[in-house]
């Protein structure tokens, strides 16, 4: 059973992002991707402009008229959401983590999707997939992608630790009491997780034989995934969400901090009253910023730019904007 905060988070998710998507993103979605080809719908008397080689003879020979085929495109699609779980993404220095703001993304894409009548799938990944769940249609299954987002990042240890308080040991099968003591020892130990863009990318070309819009959501903290990413590119439509906080760009000044790297566990004393440290670090955020930029421009990738700690919607929504531009020239 989910946490009741998970469930509070979900519904409130689910009542914002659906004014969302009825307001302003059901329609730029629809505008934006297209479908995977045509299919027939009916026929109907020629009327002068039409295609001739559109004219069913058939039809025409038994009636003694001309009479035209005439399809319809083909709209459904496949949006699978690719979702980093790494630990940076619990960082947050206002109202929401990372984390939180890639699942409030993940409602608005979802949604959108099943407005449309299309497919949402979702992969959560970090060194490796930690679950993927195949893209079906429905409200239900919009909602447990976003459930999935939130819960899943959580330290799914902590109930059981809180079960087993309520009992002695002693009150426990013996192979409940070595489960518990391995549970102890492994949660002691914190667990490391590095961000893998690549594997998740090589498990999509396996389970997704046909064309698909891959939203891979991530702050990017990874190397060495370009060549992949190209590759998935050239079989799906590819955007990049890169989801990064205010506080990652900039220190204000509080005296010395430790500092420690959420993936790697490796920890540093700063002093934030330093300038020459606090312009290092906007300086290297422009630099990885600018660099990302440039790797995805030159794979022909899209990139929405969020910040947790402002809007998801207006960057989303820009993205749509943009996108429509380009499909009308």
């Amino acid at each position: 059973m989910l946490p009741s905060e998970i469930v509070k988070q979900v519904r409130r998710i689910q009542l914002h992002t659906g004014r969302e998507v009825a307001d302003v993103l059901a329609g730029a979605y629809v505008s934006v991707f297209k479908g995977r080809g045509v299919e027939f719908d009916e026929v109907r008397p020629y009327v002068p402009g039409d295609d001739v080689r559109t004219i069913d003879w058939n039809v025409t020979a038994r009636v003694g008229a001309p009479y035209v085929k005439r399809y319809i495109e083909e709209r459904q699609l496949t949006v699978l959401l690719l979702v980093d779980m790494s630990p940076s993404q619990d960082f947050g220095s206002a109202h929401r983590s990372k984390r939180e703001a890639a699942a409030e993304l993940s409602a608005l894409l979802a949604f959108s999707a099943i407005y449309n009548d299309d497919k949402i799938g979702l992969l959560l990944f970090h060194d490796q997939v930690d679950e993927y769940i195949p893209p079906r249609k429905g409200q239900k299954h919009a909602l447990r992608v976003v459930r999935e987002v939130l819960a899943r990042g959580r330290d799914e240890t902590q109930p059981a630790l809180r079960l087993r308080r309520r009992r002695t040991l002693a009150s426990l099968p013996r192979h409940a009491v070595r489960h518990f003591v391995r549970l102890v020892r492994r949660t002691g130990r914190r667990d490391r997780r590095s961000t893998d863009i690549g594997h998740a990318l090589e498990f999509c070309r396996r389970v997704l034989p046909r064309r698909a819009v891959l939203f891979l959501i991530s702050d990017f903290l990874d190397e060495g995934y370009l060549d992949v990413l190209r590759s998935a590119n050239r079989k799906h439509d590819v955007v990049a969400v890169r989801i990064t906080d205010e506080r990652e760009q900039r220190f204000e000044r509080t005296g010395l901090v430790t500092l420690e790297d959420a993936e790697t566990g490796e920890q540093r004393l700063v002093d934030t009253e330093s300038e020459a440290f606090r312009a290092a670090v906007e300086e290297h955020a422009r630099g990885r910023a600018d660099r990302l930029n440039r790797e995805l421009r030159s794979a022909g990738i899209d990139m929405i730019a969020i910040d947790a700690t402002a809007s998801v919607v207006e960057p989303l929504l820009a993205f749509f904007r943009m996108r429509e531009k380009r499909v009308r020239r």
